[in-house]
Order: C-alpha cells, then sequence, then structure tokens
C-alpha cells in the first residue's frame, strides 16, 4: 500500500547515457533503459515506471530526455503525458533542474525525487516505504538521498557516509549526511560495510522544488538563471526557441557535484535506508547478477557463464569457465566475467576508428 504523504510528490526520471559496458546490446541508438534485460518482458524504463505508478498517478511522473529517444519512450510508456526533452545531453542537474523549475512554477513547494531509468529493483514494499521517509524528510527542506543498504563491500558503486539520527515525523531511520564518498577500492569498500555508517549511492535524490532551485540559486547561479529563464517560457510558444537559445550555455554538471556533495558540507543533506536489492546493471557481471539467463540455443561443454544471442545465432562454450559471450547481427562480444568492466574500452575504440555503425 502507498504511502499517505505523496499528494504533492513528483517523480522525474532523467533517461540518458548509452551504457557502454553493455555494449553491443546497449547502443547510443538503442540505451540500455529500453531493453528488456532481465527477461521480465518489461524494458528497464518500463519497470521504473511500473514502481512509480504504483505510487502516484502517471500525471505527476515526468521523464527527461533527448531527442534521439522521446519518440522511443513516449511508445514504451503510452501513459506518459510529462516530456523534457533536451536539446543535447548537459549532465543528470540541468536535467533534473529543468524539471524542478518547471515543477516549481506549476506546483510551489512540490515535492521531487529522482529515479533514474535503468536501475533494477526487487522489493516494491520497501521502496514505497523508503520514498515515504524521503518524501517526509524533504518537507523539512533536507535534501535527501536513499542509501542503499549493502549487498556487499562493491567497488563499482559511490558510498554515502551517514553521521547523526534526525528527528523527523515520519522517518524514524533518517540520518544527517556526513559525505558522500567516490567509488573506493577494495579494502576500504569493506571497512565501509563494516562500519554500518555507509550506505551505497544509488543517485535518488528527493527535496522540495523550492530547497533545490534555492540551492542551485546560491551554488551554480548561471545554471539557475537559464533554468529559470526556460521555465518561465515553458507554457508560451517560445518554449522551444528559449530552450534552443539557452540549454547550450547552461553547466555541464552532475547534480551529485552540483548540489549533493557541497549541500552535504553544510550540513543540509539527509539519508534513508533503501532496504531492497538494487542494481544499477552497469555491466554484464551485473546483469548475470539480477537473473539474465542465457540463450536457449547456448551450449556449453565444461563451460560457465552468460551467452546471450540476440539474432538467434546458436553459441558453442567449451573448456571456458565464467565467460560472457554477446552476439547480435553485427557484433561478437567475449569477455571474462571479471573484466565485464572494461567493456566500455571496446566502445572507445570503436569510436576512435570511427566505426559510427556499432556505436
Amino acid at each position: 500500500m502507498p504511502p499517505e504523504n505523496l499528494d504533492s510528490f513528483h517523480a522525474v526520471i532523467p533517461a540518458g547515457g548509452a551504457g557502454t559496458r553493455l555494449w553491443p546490446l546497449s547502443r547510443a541508438a538503442r540505451p540500455k533503459f529500453l531493453l528488456d534485460l532481465d527477461g521480465s518482458g518489461r524494458s528497464l524504463l518500463q519497470q521504473t515506471w511500473d514502481r512509480l505508478n504504483d505510487l502516484i498517478p502517471a500525471e505527476r511522473i515526468h521523464v527527461v530526455t533527448g531527442t534521439a529517444h522521446a519518440a522511443a519512450i513516449r511508445e514504451q510508456l503510452p501513459e506518459l503525458t510529462s516530456v523534457f526533452v533536451e536539446p543535447s545531453p548537459r549532465d543528470s542537474m540541468p536535467a533534473i533542474g529543468l524539471a524542478a523549475a518547471v515543477i516549481e512554477a506549476a506546483h510551489p513547494g512540490a515535492i521531487i525525487g529522482s529515479f533514474a531509468a535503468d536501475h533494477v529493483i526487487d522489493d516494491q514494499v520497501s521502496f514505497a516505504e523508503a520514498i515515504g521517509q524521503a518524501v517526509a524528510v524533504a518537507r523539512s527542506g533536507l535534501v535527501t538521498t536513499i542509501g542503499i543498504t549493502p549487498a556487499g563491500p562493491s567497488t563499482a558503486f559511490g558510498y554515502i557516509q551517514s553521521g547523526d539520527q534526525l528527528t523527523i515525523d515520519g522517518a524514524d531511520s533518517a540520518r544527517a549526511v556526513t559525505s558522500f564518498v567516490e567509488k573506493p577500492d577494495a579494502a576500504t569498500a569493506a571497512a565501509y560495510v563494516a562500519s554500518g555508517s555507509y550506505s551505497w549511492n544509488g543517485g535518488m535524490f528527493v527535496t522540495r522544488t523550492d530547497a533545490i532551485l534555492g540551492h542551485l540559486a546560491r551554488l551554480q547561479p548561471g545554471l539557475h538563471e537559464g533554468l529559470t529563464r526556460i521555465a518561465a517560457a515553458w507554457t508560451t510558444a517560445d518554449r522551444q526557441d528559449v530552450l534552443d537559445a539557452t540549454w547550450p550555455g547552461l553547466t555541464k554538471i552532475a547534480i551529485d557535484h552540483a548540489i549533493a556533495e557541497p549541500v552535504a558540507l553544510e550540513g543540509g543533506m539527509a539519508v534513508v535506508p533503501g532496504e531492497f536489492t538494487w542494481d544499477d546493471v552497469g555491466d554484464f557481471a551485473a546483469l548475470q547478477d539480477v537473473g539474465a539467463a542465457s540463450s536457449p540455443e547456448t551450449i556449453w561443454v565444461d563451460a560457465s557463464g552468460l551467452a546471450i544471442s540476440e539474432d538467434g545465432t546458436t553459441i558453442a562454450v567449451v573448456g571456458l569457465e565464467n565467460v560472457i559471450v554477446v552476439r547480435t547481427d553485427d557484433a561478437l562480444l567475449v569477455v571474462a566475467r571479471d573484466h565485464a568492466q572494461q567493456v566500455k574500452d571496446v566502445v572507445a575504440e570503436i569510436k576512435r576508428r570511427q566505426r559510427d555503425d556499432l556505436v
């Protein structure tokens, strides 16, 4: 059952990025959030929509994306009524900031939550509980994040360090954020998890629209001014002209660097626990971990791993353990599971060779 305090809550789904570590399945024209990677029958974007639509009506769910993917997103989400189409990628802060500015103009003091389009979460009850607590904290004016309870000492994610417990009605588990930490090495990650005061940074932020815009005005005044100008024209005939003229000049910056890290150091960030299984499906090892199955045409002989045949080609693997094989109609990838993060280097080399048809 959804929390009772979500009347003014809006969800923003930034849908961008090509997912280069999942090449050749994920491409610039067909990014991972549009793909059904776990065999559920729904793309990662559709799963994100379902998760949020279970809590709030469709008209309060907004997607921010680029021109290349807007049509495909509308096709996958027929109930979607609010799409912010960026003329070019400017990272997550301009994307979320634009949605915040437009929503604030229409619904002053609304609460917004930002949720990536390409994450996998398997426990809707715990997710709803975390959202309820985060909204309660955000009403107080704090920028709030959901810290994922670590399943182990991963080096693939950033971490959030929790401090003192906060006293906020409806958010018994809320704590102050002491700092955000970049991806650590293995020993440091193990120490973080053992301490019990660190959680994974899943990039979920919940805040009052006026609060985040106030921080932007102070910390990124040029970006705030540009977003305010676009928002003022959003419901007018000049929207596209103002967007096209202003957007390219906006600072390209992630919300973590623009807001989360500096505001945390000032004591303005809070964290609530996300006690659900979560993965950002950042590479093929993660894809295997969330339950992706090998194609039925695969033949394993003294071998193990994950083999995906998108074009129906039969794949045979002999004598190789923990190997990942991915076949599409124009590419073949073979990678050891423990090197899955390096697939992005393949994409970099393809770009260097100017093989845009493969990107």
